[in-house]
Protein backbone atom coordinates (compact mmCIF):
# COMPACT_ATOMS: atom_id res chain seq x y z
CA UNK A 1 0.00 0.00 0.00
CA UNK A 2 3.28 2.55 0.78
CA UNK A 3 4.79 1.91 -2.50
CA UNK A 4 1.41 2.28 -4.38
CA UNK A 5 1.34 5.47 -2.57
CA UNK A 6 5.08 6.39 -3.71
CA UNK A 7 4.18 5.24 -7.05
CA UNK A 8 1.45 7.24 -7.46
CA UNK A 9 3.12 10.38 -5.94
CA UNK A 10 5.82 9.99 -8.41
CA UNK A 11 3.20 9.57 -11.44
CA UNK A 12 1.70 12.78 -10.55
CA UNK A 13 5.02 14.40 -10.50
CA UNK A 14 5.72 12.92 -14.22
CA UNK A 15 2.48 14.34 -15.10
CA UNK A 16 3.12 17.90 -13.76
CA UNK A 17 7.01 17.88 -15.28
CA UNK A 18 5.65 16.72 -18.50
CA UNK A 19 3.00 19.25 -18.88
CA UNK A 20 5.61 21.73 -17.45
CA UNK A 21 7.89 20.56 -20.24
CA UNK A 22 5.50 20.50 -22.99
CA UNK A 23 4.45 24.36 -22.30
CA UNK A 24 7.79 25.15 -21.76
CA UNK A 25 8.53 24.16 -25.74
CA UNK A 26 6.11 25.53 -27.28
CA UNK A 27 5.96 28.48 -25.50
CA UNK A 28 9.89 29.07 -26.95
CA UNK A 29 8.66 27.97 -30.21
CA UNK A 30 6.18 30.21 -30.36
CA UNK A 31 7.54 32.77 -27.57
CA UNK A 32 7.47 35.76 -30.32
CA UNK A 33 4.32 35.21 -31.81
CA UNK A 34 2.66 34.81 -28.40
CA UNK A 35 3.89 38.04 -27.09
CA UNK A 36 2.63 39.67 -30.41
CA UNK A 37 -1.10 37.86 -30.74
CA UNK A 38 -1.28 39.06 -27.06
CA UNK A 39 0.31 42.74 -27.09
CA UNK A 40 -2.09 43.23 -30.09
CA UNK A 41 -4.87 42.98 -28.39
CA UNK A 42 -6.22 46.34 -27.91
CA UNK A 43 -10.24 46.30 -29.25
CA UNK A 44 -13.15 44.33 -28.25
CA UNK A 45 -13.64 42.07 -25.39
CA UNK A 46 -14.23 39.45 -27.78
CA UNK A 47 -10.93 39.42 -29.15
CA UNK A 48 -9.56 39.13 -26.07
CA UNK A 49 -11.34 36.24 -25.01
CA UNK A 50 -10.51 34.53 -27.96
CA UNK A 51 -6.62 35.40 -27.59
CA UNK A 52 -7.11 34.00 -23.71
CA UNK A 53 -8.48 30.74 -25.10
CA UNK A 54 -5.82 30.40 -27.99
CA UNK A 55 -3.10 30.95 -25.80
CA UNK A 56 -4.01 28.85 -23.25
CA UNK A 57 -5.32 26.01 -25.26
CA UNK A 58 -1.34 26.27 -27.02
CA UNK A 59 0.70 26.45 -23.95
CA UNK A 60 -2.01 24.15 -21.82
CA UNK A 61 -2.07 26.05 -18.41
CA UNK A 62 -4.42 28.70 -17.47
CA UNK A 63 -2.05 29.75 -14.60
CA UNK A 64 0.68 30.67 -16.93
CA UNK A 65 -1.91 32.56 -18.97
CA UNK A 66 -3.60 34.09 -16.19
CA UNK A 67 -0.12 35.36 -14.69
CA UNK A 68 1.44 36.71 -17.86
CA UNK A 69 -1.41 38.90 -17.75
CA UNK A 70 -1.08 40.06 -14.73
CA UNK A 71 2.74 40.96 -15.50
CA UNK A 72 1.62 42.25 -18.77
CA UNK A 73 -0.91 44.77 -16.88
CA UNK A 74 1.86 45.79 -14.79
CA UNK A 75 4.05 46.33 -17.54
CA UNK A 76 1.46 48.76 -19.24
CA UNK A 77 0.71 46.22 -22.00
CA UNK A 78 -2.68 45.56 -21.61
CA UNK A 79 -5.44 47.53 -19.63
CA UNK A 80 -7.43 46.39 -17.36
CA UNK A 81 -10.27 46.08 -19.49
CA UNK A 82 -8.21 43.68 -21.89
CA UNK A 83 -7.28 41.88 -19.22
CA UNK A 84 -10.12 40.44 -17.99
CA UNK A 85 -11.29 39.63 -21.27
CA UNK A 86 -7.85 37.69 -21.60
CA UNK A 87 -8.68 35.70 -18.45
CA UNK A 88 -12.03 34.88 -19.66
CA UNK A 89 -11.11 33.10 -22.41
CA UNK A 90 -7.78 31.60 -20.50
CA UNK A 91 -10.68 29.96 -18.23
CA UNK A 92 -12.15 28.24 -21.37
CA UNK A 93 -8.80 27.28 -22.71
CA UNK A 94 -7.52 25.53 -20.16
CA UNK A 95 -11.00 23.21 -20.22
CA UNK A 96 -8.47 21.72 -23.56
CA UNK A 97 -6.41 19.69 -21.03
CA UNK A 98 -9.65 18.09 -19.63
CA UNK A 99 -10.73 17.00 -23.01
CA UNK A 100 -7.53 15.82 -23.75
CA UNK A 101 -7.18 13.69 -20.88
CA UNK A 102 -10.73 12.42 -21.45
CA UNK A 103 -10.30 11.46 -25.30
CA UNK A 104 -6.58 10.21 -24.82
CA UNK A 105 -5.86 9.33 -21.50
CA UNK A 106 -8.78 6.86 -20.87
CA UNK A 107 -9.79 5.64 -24.17
CA UNK A 108 -7.08 4.72 -25.23
CA UNK A 109 -3.91 3.97 -23.67
CA UNK A 110 -1.45 6.18 -25.62
CA UNK A 111 1.55 4.99 -23.39
CA UNK A 112 1.88 2.88 -25.80
CA UNK A 113 3.04 5.30 -28.39
CA UNK A 114 4.62 7.81 -25.85
CA UNK A 115 7.71 5.60 -25.48
CA UNK A 116 8.31 5.64 -28.97
CA UNK A 117 7.36 9.37 -29.42
CA UNK A 118 10.06 10.00 -26.78
CA UNK A 119 12.76 8.03 -29.29
CA UNK A 120 11.83 10.58 -31.87
CA UNK A 121 11.79 13.74 -29.38
CA UNK A 122 15.43 12.47 -28.22
CA UNK A 123 16.57 12.68 -32.23
CA UNK A 124 15.03 16.01 -32.25
CA UNK A 125 16.89 17.20 -29.38
CA UNK A 126 20.48 16.60 -30.75
CA UNK A 127 19.32 18.46 -33.99
CA UNK A 128 21.26 22.00 -34.86
CA UNK A 129 18.33 23.93 -35.49
CA UNK A 130 16.94 25.61 -32.38
CA UNK A 131 13.14 25.00 -33.99
CA UNK A 132 13.56 21.30 -34.06
CA UNK A 133 15.41 21.31 -30.18
CA UNK A 134 11.99 22.99 -29.20
CA UNK A 135 9.70 20.98 -31.03
CA UNK A 136 11.44 17.80 -28.82
CA UNK A 137 10.82 19.30 -25.32
CA UNK A 138 7.51 19.32 -26.47
CA UNK A 139 6.94 15.76 -27.77
CA UNK A 140 9.17 14.35 -24.54
CA UNK A 141 6.79 16.70 -22.11
CA UNK A 142 3.90 14.98 -23.98
CA UNK A 143 4.81 11.42 -23.98
CA UNK A 144 6.13 11.77 -19.95
CA UNK A 145 2.54 13.84 -19.09
CA UNK A 146 0.73 10.68 -20.96
CA UNK A 147 3.25 8.46 -18.94
CA UNK A 148 2.62 9.43 -15.44
CA UNK A 149 -1.41 9.75 -16.62
CA UNK A 150 -1.10 5.75 -17.46
CA UNK A 151 0.92 5.45 -14.25
CA UNK A 152 -1.60 7.21 -12.03
CA UNK A 153 -4.55 5.23 -13.36
CA UNK A 154 -2.51 2.09 -12.60
CA UNK A 155 -1.15 2.89 -8.91
CA UNK A 156 -4.56 3.95 -7.52
CA UNK A 157 -5.96 1.32 -5.44
CA UNK A 158 -8.99 -0.80 -6.84
CA UNK A 159 -11.98 -0.65 -4.59
CA UNK A 160 -12.61 -4.23 -5.02
CA UNK A 161 -9.56 -5.26 -3.13
CA UNK A 162 -9.45 -2.11 -0.71
CA UNK A 163 -13.33 -2.03 0.22
CA UNK A 164 -11.75 0.29 3.44
CA UNK A 165 -10.97 3.11 1.29
CA UNK A 166 -14.44 2.79 -0.41
CA UNK A 167 -15.91 3.01 3.28
CA UNK A 168 -13.89 5.92 4.02
CA UNK A 169 -14.83 7.97 0.99
CA UNK A 170 -18.88 7.25 1.50
CA UNK A 171 -18.56 9.00 4.84
CA UNK A 172 -17.70 12.30 3.30
CA UNK A 173 -20.48 11.52 -0.01
CA UNK A 174 -23.45 11.53 2.73
CA UNK A 175 -24.18 14.56 3.76
CA UNK A 176 -26.32 15.95 0.36
CA UNK A 177 -25.35 19.18 -0.31
CA UNK A 178 -22.62 19.37 2.23
CA UNK A 179 -21.12 16.96 0.26
CA UNK A 180 -20.52 19.04 -2.38
CA UNK A 181 -19.03 22.01 -0.34
CA UNK A 182 -16.72 19.53 1.35
CA UNK A 183 -15.59 17.83 -2.44
CA UNK A 184 -15.52 21.55 -3.68
CA UNK A 185 -13.40 23.28 -0.55
CA UNK A 186 -11.22 19.55 -1.38
CA UNK A 187 -10.45 20.74 -4.90
CA UNK A 188 -9.86 24.42 -4.06
CA UNK A 189 -7.13 22.75 -1.79
CA UNK A 190 -5.71 20.54 -3.88
CA UNK A 191 -5.27 22.81 -7.01
CA UNK A 192 -2.87 25.27 -3.88
CA UNK A 193 -1.18 22.25 -3.61
CA UNK A 194 -0.37 21.22 -7.02
CA UNK A 195 -0.20 24.64 -8.76
CA UNK A 196 -2.00 23.06 -11.77
CA UNK A 197 -5.23 22.82 -12.07
CA UNK A 198 -5.04 20.61 -15.16
CA UNK A 199 -3.39 17.82 -12.75
CA UNK A 200 -6.71 17.96 -9.68
CA UNK A 201 -8.82 17.25 -13.12
CA UNK A 202 -7.01 14.85 -13.90
CA UNK A 203 -6.79 13.16 -10.27
CA UNK A 204 -10.61 14.15 -10.34
CA UNK A 205 -11.27 12.11 -13.56
CA UNK A 206 -9.10 9.04 -12.52
CA UNK A 207 -10.73 8.88 -9.10
CA UNK A 208 -14.18 8.89 -10.39
CA UNK A 209 -13.97 6.47 -13.47
CA UNK A 210 -12.29 4.14 -10.32
CA UNK A 211 -15.34 4.42 -8.47
CA UNK A 212 -14.02 6.43 -6.06
CA UNK A 213 -16.12 9.40 -5.80
CA UNK A 214 -19.90 9.50 -7.54
CA UNK A 215 -20.27 11.93 -10.69
CA UNK A 216 -22.09 14.69 -8.51
CA UNK A 217 -18.94 14.63 -6.03
CA UNK A 218 -16.13 15.40 -9.20
CA UNK A 219 -18.74 17.90 -10.50
CA UNK A 220 -17.67 19.72 -6.98
CA UNK A 221 -13.82 19.36 -7.48
CA UNK A 222 -13.87 20.74 -10.97
CA UNK A 223 -15.79 23.72 -9.36
CA UNK A 224 -13.27 23.90 -6.29
CA UNK A 225 -10.41 23.64 -8.76
CA UNK A 226 -11.33 26.87 -10.66
CA UNK A 227 -11.13 28.93 -7.16
CA UNK A 228 -7.82 27.39 -6.51
CA UNK A 229 -6.49 28.04 -9.78
CA UNK A 230 -6.94 32.45 -9.10
CA UNK A 231 -4.33 31.52 -6.13
CA UNK A 232 -1.31 31.93 -8.43
CA UNK A 233 -2.08 34.92 -10.16
CA UNK A 234 -2.80 36.80 -6.82
CA UNK A 235 0.50 35.60 -5.61
CA UNK A 236 2.21 36.92 -8.44
CA UNK A 237 0.57 40.39 -8.41
CA UNK A 238 0.93 40.62 -4.69
CA UNK A 239 3.82 42.86 -4.63
CA UNK A 240 2.71 44.58 -8.00
CA UNK A 241 1.10 47.64 -9.21
CA UNK A 242 -2.71 48.27 -7.93
CA UNK A 243 -3.28 47.62 -11.65
CA UNK A 244 -2.20 43.91 -11.35
CA UNK A 245 -3.26 43.68 -8.61
CA UNK A 246 -6.52 44.48 -9.72
CA UNK A 247 -6.55 41.99 -12.97
CA UNK A 248 -5.64 38.99 -10.32
CA UNK A 249 -8.91 40.29 -8.20
CA UNK A 250 -11.39 39.95 -11.14
CA UNK A 251 -9.77 36.20 -12.21
CA UNK A 252 -10.72 36.03 -8.90
CA UNK A 253 -14.37 37.39 -8.83
CA UNK A 254 -14.77 35.96 -12.31
CA UNK A 255 -14.09 32.22 -10.95
CA UNK A 256 -16.54 32.84 -7.04
CA UNK A 257 -18.99 34.68 -8.88
CA UNK A 258 -19.49 31.26 -11.56
CA UNK A 259 -18.71 28.70 -8.56
CA UNK A 260 -22.10 30.61 -6.99
CA UNK A 261 -24.56 30.30 -9.41
CA UNK A 262 -23.31 27.04 -10.46
CA UNK A 263 -24.03 26.03 -6.72
CA UNK A 264 -27.05 27.69 -6.77
CA UNK A 265 -28.20 26.01 -9.86
CA UNK A 266 -26.49 22.64 -9.14
CA UNK A 267 -28.89 20.16 -9.53
CA UNK A 268 -30.10 21.68 -13.17
CA UNK A 269 -27.06 22.21 -14.17
CA UNK A 270 -25.92 18.53 -13.73
CA UNK A 271 -28.92 17.75 -15.58
CA UNK A 272 -28.45 20.07 -18.45
CA UNK A 273 -24.79 18.30 -18.38
CA UNK A 274 -26.36 14.65 -18.53
CA UNK A 275 -29.00 15.35 -20.87
CA UNK A 276 -26.54 16.73 -23.47
CA UNK A 277 -24.19 13.68 -22.89
CA UNK A 278 -27.60 11.76 -23.44
CA UNK A 279 -28.12 13.52 -26.70
CA UNK A 280 -24.32 12.48 -27.52
CA UNK A 281 -25.51 8.40 -27.22
CA UNK A 282 -23.82 7.82 -24.06
CA UNK A 283 -25.55 6.66 -20.87
CA UNK A 284 -26.57 10.01 -18.22
CA UNK A 285 -23.52 10.25 -15.94
CA UNK A 286 -25.38 11.48 -12.71
CA UNK A 287 -27.47 8.00 -12.85
CA UNK A 288 -24.66 5.76 -13.09
CA UNK A 289 -24.39 3.53 -10.31
CA UNK A 290 -20.26 4.38 -9.18
CA UNK A 291 -19.92 2.57 -5.98
CA UNK A 292 -18.56 -0.67 -7.94
CA UNK A 293 -15.99 0.86 -9.79
CA UNK A 294 -16.08 1.61 -13.56
CA UNK A 295 -14.67 -0.41 -16.27
CA UNK A 296 -12.02 1.05 -18.33
CA UNK A 297 -12.98 1.60 -21.68
CA UNK A 298 -16.71 1.15 -20.89
CA UNK A 299 -19.51 3.12 -22.38
CA UNK A 300 -20.20 4.38 -18.45
CA UNK A 301 -16.73 5.02 -17.96
CA UNK A 302 -16.71 7.10 -21.14
CA UNK A 303 -20.00 8.97 -20.30
CA UNK A 304 -18.40 10.01 -17.27
CA UNK A 305 -15.41 11.15 -18.71
CA UNK A 306 -17.15 13.24 -21.15
CA UNK A 307 -19.44 14.44 -18.67
CA UNK A 308 -17.11 16.13 -16.29
CA UNK A 309 -15.50 17.47 -19.34
CA UNK A 310 -18.72 19.11 -20.78
CA UNK A 311 -19.06 20.83 -17.15
CA UNK A 312 -15.79 21.97 -16.73
CA UNK A 313 -16.39 23.98 -20.42
CA UNK A 314 -19.52 24.96 -20.17
CA UNK A 315 -19.27 26.45 -16.27
CA UNK A 316 -16.77 28.48 -18.04
CA UNK A 317 -18.42 29.45 -21.14
CA UNK A 318 -21.24 30.22 -19.41
CA UNK A 319 -19.49 32.30 -16.95
CA UNK A 320 -17.81 34.18 -19.72
CA UNK A 321 -21.22 34.55 -21.99
CA UNK A 322 -22.62 36.43 -18.20
CA UNK A 323 -20.02 38.19 -17.22
CA UNK A 324 -18.46 39.80 -20.75
CA UNK A 325 -21.33 42.21 -20.52
CA UNK A 326 -20.49 43.51 -17.39
CA UNK A 327 -16.73 44.22 -17.97
CA UNK A 328 -16.65 47.83 -17.14
CA UNK A 329 -18.59 47.21 -14.00
CA UNK A 330 -16.37 44.51 -12.94
CA UNK A 331 -13.18 47.42 -13.72
CA UNK A 332 -14.84 49.40 -11.56
CA UNK A 333 -15.14 47.11 -8.95
CA UNK A 334 -11.71 46.14 -8.67
CA UNK A 335 -10.90 49.79 -9.09
CA UNK A 336 -12.76 50.54 -6.29
CA UNK A 337 -11.43 47.78 -3.72
CA UNK A 338 -7.55 48.13 -4.90
CA UNK A 339 -7.01 52.23 -5.07
CA UNK A 340 -4.30 54.14 -6.32
CA UNK A 341 -1.82 55.41 -3.86
CA UNK A 342 -0.31 58.98 -3.48
CA UNK A 343 3.03 58.73 -5.47
CA UNK A 344 5.77 61.37 -4.84
CA UNK A 345 9.16 61.84 -6.68
CA UNK A 346 10.85 58.96 -5.02
CA UNK A 347 8.23 56.63 -5.82
CA UNK A 348 8.30 57.90 -9.73
CA UNK A 349 11.85 56.71 -10.06
CA UNK A 350 11.09 53.33 -8.85
CA UNK A 351 10.83 50.03 -10.88
CA UNK A 352 6.72 50.31 -12.10
CA UNK A 353 7.28 47.24 -14.43
CA UNK A 354 9.15 44.53 -13.37
CA UNK A 355 7.67 43.88 -9.62
CA UNK A 356 5.03 41.99 -9.92
CA UNK A 357 6.55 38.24 -8.97
CA UNK A 358 7.24 35.70 -11.41
CA UNK A 359 5.99 35.58 -14.46
CA UNK A 360 4.26 32.48 -15.81
CA UNK A 361 6.34 32.39 -18.79
CA UNK A 362 9.96 33.28 -19.51
CA UNK A 363 9.56 33.85 -22.88
CA UNK A 364 7.00 36.61 -22.43
CA UNK A 365 8.41 38.44 -19.58
CA UNK A 366 10.83 40.35 -22.55
CA UNK A 367 8.11 42.80 -22.59
CA UNK A 368 7.95 43.90 -19.08
CA UNK A 369 11.77 44.48 -19.52
CA UNK A 370 11.41 46.06 -22.40
CA UNK A 371 9.08 48.53 -20.41
CA UNK A 372 11.28 49.12 -17.87
CA UNK A 373 14.12 49.67 -20.09
CA UNK A 374 11.84 52.63 -21.72
CA UNK A 375 10.89 54.22 -17.57
CA UNK A 376 14.67 53.37 -16.96
CA UNK A 377 15.44 55.81 -20.18
CA UNK A 378 13.08 58.39 -18.96
CA UNK A 379 13.93 58.63 -15.83
CA UNK A 380 17.80 59.46 -16.93
CA UNK A 381 16.45 61.91 -19.52
CA UNK A 382 14.80 63.82 -16.38
CA UNK A 383 17.73 64.14 -15.27
CA UNK A 384 18.97 65.77 -17.73
CA UNK A 385 16.67 68.74 -16.69
CA UNK A 386 18.63 69.19 -13.59
CA UNK A 387 21.83 68.98 -15.15
CA UNK A 388 20.49 72.03 -17.25
CA UNK A 389 19.41 73.79 -14.31
CA UNK A 390 22.32 73.49 -12.47
CA UNK A 391 24.40 75.12 -15.36
CA UNK A 392 22.27 77.89 -15.44
CA UNK A 393 22.02 78.23 -11.35
CA UNK A 394 23.21 81.59 -10.46
CA UNK A 395 24.24 80.88 -6.99
CA UNK A 396 25.65 78.89 -4.97
CA UNK A 397 23.08 77.68 -2.62
CA UNK A 398 20.34 77.03 -5.61
CA UNK A 399 23.25 75.00 -7.64
CA UNK A 400 23.70 72.92 -4.71
CA UNK A 401 19.81 71.86 -4.76
CA UNK A 402 20.23 70.58 -8.38
CA UNK A 403 23.64 68.72 -7.42
CA UNK A 404 21.79 67.04 -4.52
CA UNK A 405 19.57 66.00 -7.25
CA UNK A 406 21.76 64.67 -9.90
CA UNK A 407 23.81 63.05 -7.11
CA UNK A 408 20.34 61.08 -6.26
CA UNK A 409 19.66 60.53 -9.83
CA UNK A 410 23.26 58.64 -9.66
CA UNK A 411 22.21 56.45 -7.27
CA UNK A 412 19.02 56.08 -8.70
CA UNK A 413 20.40 54.76 -12.27
CA UNK A 414 22.60 52.23 -10.31
CA UNK A 415 19.86 51.14 -8.42
CA UNK A 416 17.40 50.33 -11.28
CA UNK A 417 20.11 48.87 -13.63
CA UNK A 418 20.94 46.06 -10.76
CA UNK A 419 17.34 45.82 -9.78
CA UNK A 420 16.70 44.99 -14.03
CA UNK A 421 19.84 42.80 -14.32
CA UNK A 422 18.59 40.74 -11.37
CA UNK A 423 15.61 39.96 -13.35
CA UNK A 424 16.63 39.15 -16.25
CA UNK A 425 19.40 37.12 -14.62
CA UNK A 426 16.32 35.04 -12.97
CA UNK A 427 14.90 34.13 -16.33
CA UNK A 428 15.69 30.30 -16.78
CA UNK A 429 18.13 30.03 -19.87
CA UNK A 430 16.81 26.62 -20.40
CA UNK A 431 13.39 27.95 -20.91
CA UNK A 432 14.36 30.81 -23.19
CA UNK A 433 14.94 30.35 -26.80
CA UNK A 434 18.31 31.23 -28.67
CA UNK A 435 16.75 34.69 -30.27
CA UNK A 436 15.32 35.76 -26.62
CA UNK A 437 18.65 35.21 -25.38
CA UNK A 438 19.98 37.11 -27.32
CA UNK A 439 17.49 40.52 -27.13
CA UNK A 440 18.60 39.57 -23.09
CA UNK A 441 21.47 39.91 -23.87
CA UNK A 442 21.38 43.31 -25.67
CA UNK A 443 19.55 44.63 -22.86
CA UNK A 444 22.42 43.73 -20.37
CA UNK A 445 24.45 46.21 -22.29
CA UNK A 446 20.97 49.13 -22.98
CA UNK A 447 21.17 48.86 -19.33
CA UNK A 448 25.01 49.34 -18.67
CA UNK A 449 24.82 52.81 -20.66
CA UNK A 450 21.94 54.13 -19.23
CA UNK A 451 23.54 54.15 -15.61
CA UNK A 452 26.50 55.27 -17.30
CA UNK A 453 24.20 58.54 -18.26
CA UNK A 454 23.47 58.45 -14.60
CA UNK A 455 26.92 58.36 -13.94
CA UNK A 456 27.52 61.64 -16.71
CA UNK A 457 24.88 63.72 -14.40
CA UNK A 458 26.98 63.47 -10.95
CA UNK A 459 30.25 64.14 -12.86
CA UNK A 460 29.05 67.15 -14.72
CA UNK A 461 27.83 68.23 -11.00
CA UNK A 462 31.13 67.93 -10.05
CA UNK A 463 32.94 69.99 -12.40
CA UNK A 464 30.78 72.87 -11.69
CA UNK A 465 31.28 72.20 -7.81
CA UNK A 466 35.27 72.47 -8.59
CA UNK A 467 34.74 75.66 -10.61
CA UNK A 468 32.71 76.85 -7.94
CA UNK A 469 35.44 76.20 -5.32
CA UNK A 470 37.91 78.22 -7.34
CA UNK A 471 35.49 81.00 -7.19
CA UNK A 472 35.13 80.60 -10.96
CA UNK A 473 32.28 81.31 -13.46
CA UNK A 474 31.14 80.76 -17.30
CA UNK A 475 30.41 83.58 -19.47
CA UNK A 476 27.05 84.12 -20.98
CA UNK A 477 28.31 83.33 -24.08
CA UNK A 478 29.54 79.90 -22.89
CA UNK A 479 26.15 79.14 -20.84
CA UNK A 480 24.60 79.78 -23.87
CA UNK A 481 26.66 77.11 -26.24
CA UNK A 482 26.35 74.60 -23.35
CA UNK A 483 22.54 74.89 -22.93
CA UNK A 484 22.17 74.51 -26.98
CA UNK A 485 25.03 71.35 -26.79
CA UNK A 486 21.85 69.82 -24.07
CA UNK A 487 19.58 70.81 -26.30
CA UNK A 488 20.77 68.20 -28.89
CA UNK A 489 21.51 65.93 -26.46
CA UNK A 490 18.32 65.89 -25.40
CA UNK A 491 16.96 65.56 -28.91
CA UNK A 492 19.22 62.30 -28.85
CA UNK A 493 17.52 61.21 -26.03
CA UNK A 494 14.15 61.55 -27.95
CA UNK A 495 15.58 59.29 -30.57
CA UNK A 496 16.95 56.95 -28.31
CA UNK A 497 13.39 56.46 -26.46
CA UNK A 498 11.40 56.01 -29.78
CA UNK A 499 13.93 53.27 -30.98
CA UNK A 500 13.17 51.50 -27.63
CA UNK A 501 9.81 51.79 -28.21
CA UNK A 502 9.70 51.06 -31.38
CA UNK A 503 8.51 47.39 -32.63
CA UNK A 504 11.04 47.51 -35.29
CA UNK A 505 14.75 47.51 -35.18
CA UNK A 506 15.50 49.39 -38.09
CA UNK A 507 18.31 50.46 -39.70
CA UNK A 508 16.26 54.13 -40.24
CA UNK A 509 16.16 54.67 -37.01
CA UNK A 510 19.28 53.88 -36.00
CA UNK A 511 20.51 56.67 -38.99
CA UNK A 512 18.32 59.13 -36.80
CA UNK A 513 20.74 58.26 -33.70
CA UNK A 514 23.69 58.52 -36.08
CA UNK A 515 23.05 61.82 -37.50
CA UNK A 516 22.13 63.32 -33.86
CA UNK A 517 25.51 61.91 -32.72
CA UNK A 518 27.52 63.15 -35.34
CA UNK A 519 26.06 66.52 -34.66
CA UNK A 520 26.42 66.17 -31.08
CA UNK A 521 30.38 65.41 -31.75
CA UNK A 522 30.60 68.22 -34.52
CA UNK A 523 29.37 70.57 -32.00
CA UNK A 524 31.51 69.55 -29.17
CA UNK A 525 34.62 70.09 -31.53
CA UNK A 526 33.50 73.66 -33.06
CA UNK A 527 32.70 74.85 -29.11
CA UNK A 528 36.42 73.28 -28.70
CA UNK A 529 38.46 74.58 -30.94
CA UNK A 530 36.85 78.04 -30.67
CA UNK A 531 37.63 77.59 -27.00
CA UNK A 532 40.99 77.24 -27.56
CA UNK A 533 41.80 79.77 -29.63
CA UNK A 534 40.36 81.69 -27.48
CA UNK A 535 43.31 80.53 -24.67
CA UNK A 536 45.90 81.04 -27.33
CA UNK A 537 44.98 84.79 -27.49
CA UNK A 538 44.80 85.57 -24.33
CA UNK A 539 40.93 86.24 -24.44
CA UNK A 540 39.61 83.57 -22.19
CA UNK A 541 40.16 83.21 -18.21
CA UNK A 542 42.60 79.78 -18.55
CA UNK A 543 40.64 78.06 -15.52
CA UNK A 544 37.15 78.79 -16.50
CA UNK A 545 38.26 77.44 -20.17
CA UNK A 546 39.35 73.78 -18.86
CA UNK A 547 35.93 73.93 -16.83
CA UNK A 548 34.20 74.86 -19.55
CA UNK A 549 35.99 72.12 -21.38
CA UNK A 550 35.28 69.11 -19.42
CA UNK A 551 31.67 70.58 -19.81
CA UNK A 552 31.35 70.13 -23.15
CA UNK A 553 33.44 66.99 -23.30
CA UNK A 554 31.13 65.23 -20.71
CA UNK A 555 28.12 66.44 -22.49
CA UNK A 556 29.65 64.65 -25.65
CA UNK A 557 30.07 61.16 -23.69
CA UNK A 558 26.45 61.25 -23.09
CA UNK A 559 26.12 61.18 -26.61
CA UNK A 560 28.18 58.14 -26.93
CA UNK A 561 26.20 56.32 -24.69
CA UNK A 562 22.77 57.29 -26.62
CA UNK A 563 24.54 55.94 -29.44
CA UNK A 564 25.52 52.99 -27.78
CA UNK A 565 22.07 51.66 -26.72
CA UNK A 566 20.74 52.50 -30.32
CA UNK A 567 23.35 49.67 -32.16
CA UNK A 568 22.60 47.35 -28.90
CA UNK A 569 19.08 47.56 -30.43
CA UNK A 570 20.36 46.26 -34.08
CA UNK A 571 21.91 43.19 -32.16
CA UNK A 572 18.72 41.66 -31.43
Amino acid sequence: MFLQLLTLLGALGMFLYGMNMMSSGLQKAAGNRLRKLLGAMTSSPFKGVMTGLTITSIIQSSSATTVMVVGFVNAALLTLNQAIGVIMGANIGTTVTAWLVSLLGFKADISIFAVPLMAIGFVLSIAKSEKYRNISEFIIGFSLLFLGLSLMKNSVPDLRETPEILSFIQQWTGYGFGSVIIFLIFGTLLTLVLQSSSATMALTLIMMSMGWIPFDMAAAMVLGENIGTTITANIAAAVGNPNARRAALAHTFFNVFGVIWALILYRPFLSLIGTIITWLGYPNPTLIDYSAGIEAGSVESTAALYGVSMLHTLFNTFNTLILIWFIPLIVRFVTWAIKNKPEDEEQTVRLKYINAGPMGTAELALGEAKNEIVHFAQICRNGLGYIRSAVNAAKEDEFEVYRKKLVKYEEIADRIEYEIATFLNSLPQDSISEETRHKVKSMYKIIGELESLGDSGESISRIISRRNIHNKSFSEQQIEKINTMLSLVDHAYGIMIDNLQSSENSMANLRRAVDCEIEINEMRNSLREAEILKIEQNDAEYQSSVYYLDLISEIERMGDFMINISEALQSK
